[in-house]
């Protein structure tokens, strides 16, 4: 198993790093769609740097998957 660590953020902080970390999700899936479609899904698009359509998947789910685990880390402390 891998270590893991426990980091202390004040909401604002933790919505901040939610934020980026989607910001950095939808550049994969974009890139993904990109090199599927060959059309880039906006003007302003800049594909990210990677082999192929399926490791910009992979890592854009990588980074949907540290979302969750941290919204679902503050939903249980919400409760608390």
């Amino acid at each position: 198993m891998e270590k893991e660590y426990v980091i202390r953020l004040s909401a604002f902080d933790l919505g901040q790093l939610i934020d980026g970390l989607d910001v950095r999700a939808r550049a994969w899936r974009n890139t993904a769609s990109y090199l599927r479609t060959g059309e880039a899904p906006s003007w302003d698009f800049v594909a990210e740097e990677c082999s192929d359509a399926e490791e910009a998947t992979r890592l854009a789910d990588h980074y949907d998957r540290i979302i969750r685990s941290l919204l679902q880390q503050k939903a249980e402390q919400d409760r608390r």
